[in-house]
């Protein structure tokens, strides 16, 4: 068992104690594994409670960065689960491609045909998620697409928030407790907006390429040929004053954005769902 570094509200420890009573009654689980905070706080009690009886599994497409892929195994060795990794196809598939307002829809259709699937190939009898309490408040689609394939969402169905689920994580010893929130890939292009591997890929690259500048949260959305960069509204005053906005421009130009902005309003976690 994880042992517990720092105190907890007394409700924090009753959800915790909760869902590790709860996970501990199931026979054997599969996790869709992003290797976000939430996913690997449900790995990792999962894990803890059912030992070789848990699995995580991570969805590989042009959608998930390359560093959130390795940060994902890193974590995943750093618990102890297994891991696998399976290739989703949803780029292929209109439905997901042509970014329609329900994108998140056809994804989650995509990665648990694999999950599920997985899950009986290999006797794991119940897939969770790391779906929270907050998900449900926020326009998620792809909720929806989880439920109907039989996903359930423990977090959530013990009113789990991401502060508890940050707080219970850094409680535990975790070390990426604090990890920024990293939406997929996708989620920088407006809906109606075409998604490609091309793009996604020019999009990847130019947030990495500011990541590697000291940048530890940013967005570059991608609107046409236009790159507008988010970061948090604190970090504004020192964006202008200490980086080269010449050097980026040229950057992002040689990627193929025509045009690069930067947003004064900051970085806000589901922006374009307005």
């Amino acid at each position: 068992m994880f042992n517990q570094l720092e105190i907890l509200s007394d409700e924090q420890s009753e959800k915790l104690y909760t869902i590790r009573r709860y996970i501990k009654t199931l026979d054997s689980v599969c996790i869709a594994y992003s290797g976000g905070v939430d996913s690997t706080l449900v790995a990792s009690l999962a894990f803890e409670q059912l030992g070789s009886k848990a699995i995580a599994i991570t969805g590989i497409s042009p959608a998930l960065a390359n560093t959130l892929r390795e940060e994902a195994r890193r974590q995943a060795k750093w618990i102890g689960v297994k891991h696998l990794e399976i290739k989703t196809s949803e780029l292929d598939q209109s439905s997901y491609s042509e970014n329609p307002k329900d994108r998140c829809f056809a994804c989650k259709k995509e990665l648990h045909k694999h999950t599920t699937f997985l899950s009986k190939k290999l006797n794991y009898k119940i897939v969770l998620d790391g779906v929270n309490l907050d998900d449900l408040k926020d326009y998620r689609p792809g909720i929806q697409a989880s439920k109907q394939a039989g996903v359930i969402s423990p977090l959530a169905k013990f009113k789990v928030s991401k502060q508890d689920i940050r707080d219970i994580s850094r409680a535990l010893g975790f070390p990426w407790w604090d990890k920024p929130a990293q939406p997929c890939l996708s989620s920088r292009f407006p809906y109606g907006h075409e998604i490609t591997s091309e793009r996604l890929k020019m999009v990847e690259t130019a947030e990495e390429y500011l990541k590697e500048r000291g940048l530890s949260e940013v967005r570059v959305r991608c609107q046409g040929s236009t790159a507008r960069i988010e970061i948090p509204q604190d970090e504004l005053k020192h964006f202008f004053n200490n980086y080269n906005f010449s050097e980026i421009v040229q950057y992002f130009s040689n990627l193929g954005f025509n045009c690069t902005s930067l947003d004064l309003e900051g970085l806000v976690s589901g922006k374009l769902n307005r």
